[in-house]
């Protein structure tokens, strides 16, 4: 049991200057159970399984229901302004329907913008990304002076991750985050200044916990905020693609799939890799943005249009049935309707699978934000539904492509299956989760495809 202590009304005191005669009040509230909730990408929700793993370790039991909470971790994103309402919106819902329960605010939010959340009602602490590995101790103080901790991100060196359930909740395709922060400068992009800089887990710890997770799971997803540069801040000549072998090597996992890697880490060396291996996923996901030439330059990328092009088709020559992914933006400042229809135009030409389509939002701090040619938000939105479209047309061909074709699946704890190309597939019948097979596709469903035997929405 653990009593917090908060300083009077909303003061804002830093851990570097907090000591131990600094006056405060004592929380009435005894902390026993916690619940922690993730916002945001597959490295939010790797860093929130480690938190709660910190804090059972100091003897707090998790629990799934707000009305049993004593402390309410909120692990917040703010990649988007959608972002950062979502994450006001939560505090003010907990803190209505349980006003007793201690609201601790960390992640990238929280480094972002600490004084602000802190300002919330029912906000007892502030951690930046800087000090969340600290967390347990914080909330398990027998006295702590300070409302948020905080501290440059660009020195942080700890790296915090634990393997955690995929994001919409299966539990049979556990991602484990190997690589933390971004060394580029992409001029949109806030992440940068809230994750610090590039940093890898140890070969060592990733072919340690791949190894204890084949024991129980047949697919690990392997992720990061900048997956492609992972083991480059330990100097050499070690590649993602080193790190794969030796997991192929040393490991006895059934399925490795690579997240989200930028185009130019796609190198000849990890696409062969991927293409002669049976058990990497055939799943290409390279973030794109846009197809424009101009655009790409004033977002500060460091590929154009048709290096971008070279990685998608040579992966395509490698593995001609693989999932292609990528995510695009859509209103960014500046984008003319020119440019826009260069960014279809590239995509059209291109065997992408699917599309993750966002509309710009303006991130205080970054050089896009301060532009004066921000495109009118409904323009945004309009480019959005229709690259959308697109990307749904696209996908209805790769779809129809597969029919009749066997492949290789993974079955899932709610039902159904996910190819090793990035597919739903809907079972003819049913399987226990967690398991390898081959089967043949018979047609397709709303979103997916469907096992021969099972019934076909269309196609």
């Amino acid at each position: 049991m653990v009593r917090l202590i908060r300083l009077p009304g909303n003061s804002i005191a830093f851990a570097a200057q907090a000591t131990l005669d600094t006056v405060g009040t004592t929380v009435d509230t005894i902390v026993e159970r916690f619940l922690v909730k993730n916002f945001g990408c597959r490295a939010s929700q790797a860093d929130g399984a480690a938190i709660e793993a910190g804090l059972a370790a100091k003897g707090l039991a998790s629990t799934a229901d707000l009305q049993d909470a004593d402390l309410v971790v909120l692990n917040t994103c703010t990649v988007t302004a959608t972002a950062d309402d979502e994450v006001r919106q939560v505090v003010r819902r907990i803190h209505r329907e349980k006003p007793g329960a201690r609201i601790l605010i960390t992640g990238c939010y929280a480094q972002r913008a600490p004084e602000e959340l802190a300002a919330l009602e029912g906000v007892s602490l502030v951690v930046g990304n800087s000090h969340k590995t600290r967390i347990p101790e914080f909330v398990t103080a027998a006295e702590y002076h300070g409302q948020v901790e905080i501290g440059d991100i660009f020195a942080q060196s700890d790296f915090l991750s634990a393997p955690v359930e995929d994001a919409a909740g299966d539990r049979t395709r556990p991602n484990l985050k190997i690589q933390d922060g971004c060394n580029n400068r992409c001029s949109f992009c806030i992440i940068p200044y809230v994750r610090g800089r590039s940093r890898s887990a140890t070969p060592e710890s990733v072919v340690e916990q791949v190894r204890a997770l084949a024991a129980k799971y047949r697919e690990v997803v392997l992720s990061g905020i900048n997956l492609g540069r992972w083991g480059r801040d330990f100097g050499g000549r070690m590649r993602l693609a080193d790190l794969v072998r030796r997991l192929l090597e040393e490991t006895p996992i059934e399925r490795l799939r690579l997240s989200s890697v930028e185009p130019m880490d796609f190198s000849d060396d990890l696409l062969e890799l991927m293409a002669g291996s049976p058990r990497i996923a055939k799943h290409v996901h390279a973030p794109l943005q846009s197809g424009s030439d101009t655009v790409l330059r004033r977002m500060h990328r460091k590929y154009r249009p048709r290096h971008y092009a070279d990685r998608i088709l040579k992966a395509r020559a490698l593995m001609p049935e693989c999932a292609v992914g990528a995510d695009v933006m859509t209103g960014f400042p500046g984008e003319t309707d020119d440019e826009f229809a260069q960014s279809c135009g590239f995509i059209e030409s291109l065997p992408f699978t699917y599309l993750h389509v966002f509309t710009y939002s303006e991130r205080p701090g970054t050089p896009a934000a301060e532009s004066t040619a921000q495109v009118p938000v409904n323009v945004r939105k309009e480019r959005t539904h229709a690259l959308r479209d697109l990307a749904a047309r696209k996908n209805l061909e790769f779809r129809r492509s597969m029919v009749g074709k066997t492949i290789s699946v993974v079955t899932l704890d709610k039902g159904g299956a996910l190819s090793d190309n990035y597919l739903k597939v809907a079972l003819a019948t049913p399987r226990a989760a967690n398991r390898m097979e081959e089967i043949r596709i018979g047609g397709l469903t709303k979103d997916g495809v469907c096992e021969t035997g099972a019934l076909p929405v269309f196609g």
